[in-house]
């Protein structure tokens, strides 16, 4: 079994392979993240996001993963339109 990370909430590891990657970019990231939270949104996504930065941030506080963990997770605070059906009721 191949080692994908310590986290249940990220089943596939794409967070903690993207940790891995030497010059991964913002953008890449952000792709990665998007396809991690998409599988993710079945639950509180703020919760996830903590335990995320909990886990990565102290040890890569400059990492570009780490720069779109606190983006979602300050977009996860913000109240605002929704999308969808429920955004045009």
């Amino acid at each position: 079994m191949v080692f994908k990370g310590n986290l249940d909430i990220d089943p596939r590891g794409m967070i903690y392979e993207s940790y891995r990657i030497d010059g991964i970019s913002v953008e890449e990231c952000r792709m990665i993240f998007l396809d991690w939270a998409l599988e993710a949104a079945q639950v509180d996504m703020r919760e996830k996001l903590q335990i995320l930065l909990n886990e990565y941030s102290d040890q890569n506080p400059d990492h570009p993963m780490t720069s779109v963990i606190l983006e979602g997770m300050k977009k996860s605070t913000q109240s605002g339109r929704r999308g969808g059906a429920s955004g045009r009721r």
